[in-house]
């Protein structure tokens, strides 16, 4: 299968699907000594990990990492460094009866139309179960940011149904997990007021055997400025292929997006001022990049995730054969995806962020 390899300097490469053995990622062009060890990568799989919450799917997957290949004695050799994770909770039975049926919203259909043949047991290789490996990706290259720059990417949750959080200032990690009480902020939303009606409503969801959308904002902050490239890689096309690339994204945004469609040109456009020796915008309408190359303001996206198409309601749908049918989804799934969607969301962005990162390390004296 194509398609599975991402990156040009920092180059992840994964295999896996819903319900086989595991899934693996091999991470090549992480340079050498950087310190990394299983414990460095629990923490995000830990925060994408099934089961965790009453409003996620109660999958229950240890989601433990198995560092191959890569690291001695705890700091990365600059060979690839390969990592498995093991599923272990799957019910593939559950499936048995949507073999033959296209699911509504699924890519049943359309690796049908691929390749002919599919995996039908969770969705195989089109299944957000893949996504584990990217999370296992992203965690190095978040390591290697911090080390290399200082840079930091925090993701969180800003929309579910109507409900919009009203946020002032950066939000941090601590915001995303914790609410003020101490309490695990499970729906990952920093505006405790929205979070609370945002939860109510994916538990209606699930209730109503329905499923809700929502969008997810990510913010890389201390980022230098210079990185990307002038045309065809600008680093804002590489980080709408990498969001775009995860399971659910229907539409991605950077800094006021599709705002800009009703604003002038002397309302949008960012003045120009200095802090210190460096060289920084009044405003951030422009999201972090201009001409596609980064500006050293914290970068801004967001994601449009759609509703769960996975429903135990009954939906009509055909066959195979084209025969009319109709079909129930039987198994463990998100009411919501965008809780467990935030770290994914974090991962593509610092992959896109080491790899431009590193690839500008060859570009200037």
């Amino acid at each position: 299968m194509g398609g599975s390899v991402f990156g040009t300097a920092f180059r992840v490469s994964t295999a896996g699907e819903s319900h086989g053995p595991g899934n693996v990622v091999i991470v090549d062009g992480c340079p050498a000594g950087l310190p990394l060890g299983p414990e460095d990568l629990e923490g995000d799989l830990a925060r994408r990990r099934p089961g965790q919450s009453k409003i996620v799917t109660q999958r229950k997957e240890p989601d433990a990492p198995e560092i191959l290949s890569g690291v001695f004695e705890g700091v990365t050799t600059g060979t690839p460094i390969a990592i498995l994770v093991r599923n272990q909770d799957q019910k593939s039975r559950d499936y048995t009866d949507i073999q033959a049926k296209y699911r509504p919203g699924h890519a049943d259909y359309s690796f049908d139309a691929k390749y002919g043949v599919r995996d039908y047991r969770g969705g195989g290789r089109s299944s957000a179960r893949e996504t584990v490996a990217r999370v296992a990706a992203g965690a190095i290259a978040k390591k290697l940011l911090a080390h290399l720059c200082g840079a930091e990417v925090v993701g969180y949750v800003v929309q579910v149904g109507a409900v919009k959080a009203t946020l002032e200032g950066p939000v941090t990690l601590d915001q995303v997990e914790t609410l003020p009480d101490g309490s695990p902020n499970i729906v990952r939303c920093p505006d405790p007021v929205a979070a609370a009606a945002m939860v109510e409503l994916i538990s209606a969801m699930r209730k109503q055997q329905d499923s809700i959308g929502g969008v997810a904002e990510v913010v890389a902050t201390g980022v230098p400025a210079g990185l990307g490239e002038p045309v065809f890689d600008k680093l804002k096309a590489d980080l709408a292929k990498a969001l775009f690339s995860l399971p659910a994204v229907l539409g991605v945004e950077y800094g006021s997006g599709f705002a800009c469609a009703t604003q002038r040109g002397s309302e949008h456009n960012d003045v120009f001022t200095t802090d210190g020796d460096r060289v920084v915008t009044e405003s951030n309408r422009h999201g972090g990049m201009l001409g596609g190359i980064s500006t050293g303001m914290p970068i801004v996206l967001r994601a449009a995730v759609k509703p769960t198409s996975s429903l135990p309601q009954e939906q009509r749908t055909i066959t195979k054969d084209g025969e009319a049918t109709t079909i129930q989804t039987r198994g463990r799934h998100d009411p919501c995806l965008l809780p467990r969607f935030v770290p994914m969301a974090e991962a593509m962005v610092a992959m896109v962020l080491a790899d431009h990162l590193l690839r500008s390390r060859t570009q200037r004296l």
